[in-house]
C-alpha cells in the first residue's frame, strides 16, 4: 500500500532534506523511523527537497508498504521516535499510482524579514535583516514575478534543470510589527528560486534597483544579473498541493 505523509520541521540542525553521506537530513532521519517500523528498508520519495536551514509547515512525501497500518497509531509511534525537530502531522492512504513530486500542482513558500530591532531568539526562523526597507516599492516589485516566465535569472548558478519555465500564481507582501512576510504560490520552484526572488526584492527595498527592473533581469535568463541570495532561515515551505 501507498502511504502520504504531511509533516513539518525545523530545518535549523539539518544538512538540508535529501539524504548527505555523513550529514543529518530530514529524509534520512524520517527514512531511518520507518525502516524501523516496517522492519525493512524504507524509502520515502518527498514533494522536493529543501536546503540546509530552510523550515516546512507542511512538507509531503509518500512510501510503499505490504503492511496496513491504523494510521492514528502509526503517526503516534512515528514520533514518539522521531527527533523534536520533525513532526508527522497527518497520515493518509493514497493510491499505488499516486506521487508526491510528479502530481504537485501548487506550492506555496513564505519568507520572513525583521526589519525592525535585532532579536536573537528568531535569528534561525527570521532573516534578521534589521533594518528599513522600502515595502510599497517591494509590492510594485513582486507584481513582476507573477505570470509564466523562465526563471533561470533567479535559480542556482549550475542546475540540472533543462526547462527554466514556471508559473507564479499570485505573490504577495504583508508588513507587520516589523515583519515582512512574503508569500509566493506556484507550478513548481526550482533550487535558490524563492531566496533570489526576495534577494531582488530587498534590492528594490534599498532602492538599489526600480520595480520595473525585475522583468528586464528575467528576460536576461542569466543569473549574474540578479542580487544576492537571501539567506535561508527566513524560507518555509508552507504547503504543497495536489
Amino acid at each position: 500500500m501507498r502511504y502520504l505523509l504531511t509533516f513539518s520541521y525545523d530545518g535549523t540542525l539539518f544538512f538540508g532534506y535529501q539524504k548527505q553521506n555523513g550529514k543529518r537530513s530530514v529524509q534520512e532521519e524520517v527514512e531511518s523511523v520507518l525502516s524501523k517500523i516496517n522492519n525493512e528498508k524504507t524509502v520515502i520519495s518527498a514533494s522536493g527537497r529543501t536546503d540546509r536551514g530552510v523550515h516546512a509547515l507542511n512538507q509531503k512525501a509518500h512510501f510503499d508498504s505490504p503492511k496496513t497500518f491504523d494510521l492514528d497509531r502509526l503517526r503516534h509511534s512515528m514520533n514518539k521516535m522521531l527527533p523534536p525537530d520533525i513532526f508527522i502531522k497527518n497520515i493518509e492512504n493514497v493510491s499505488d499510482t499516486f506521487h508526491a513530486r510528479f502530481d504537485v500542482v501548487k506550492k506555496e513558500y513564505v519568507y520572513k524579514i525583521n526589519v525592525g530591532e535585532y532579536n536573537p531568539l528568531d535569528r534561525n526562523y527570521v532573516y534578521q535583516y534589521n533594518w528599513k526597507l522600502d515595502v510599497d516599492k517591494m509590492r510594485d516589485a513582486i507584481k513582476y514575478f507573477v505570470g509564466t516566465h523562465n526563471f533561470k535569472s533567479v535559480t542556482k548558478t549550475i542546475t540540472e534543470e533543462k526547462d527554466y519555465v514556471r508559473t507564479i500564481y499570485d505573490a504577495s507582501i504583508e508588513f507587520d510589527n516589523n515583519i515582512i512576510t512574503i508569500t509566493f504560490s506556484g507550478s513548481g520552484f526550482m533550487r535558490y528560486m524563492v531566496r533570489n526572488m526576495v534577494g531582488l526584492l530587498i534590492a528594490v527595498g534599498e532602492s538599489k534597483i526600480e520595480p520595473s527592473d525585475i522583468s528586464s533581469i528575467l528576460d536576461k535568463e542569466n543569473r549574474i544579473f540578479a542580487k544576492k541570495t537571501a539567506p535561508s532561515e527566513g524560507l518555509y515551505l508552507k504547503n504543497v498541493y495536489y
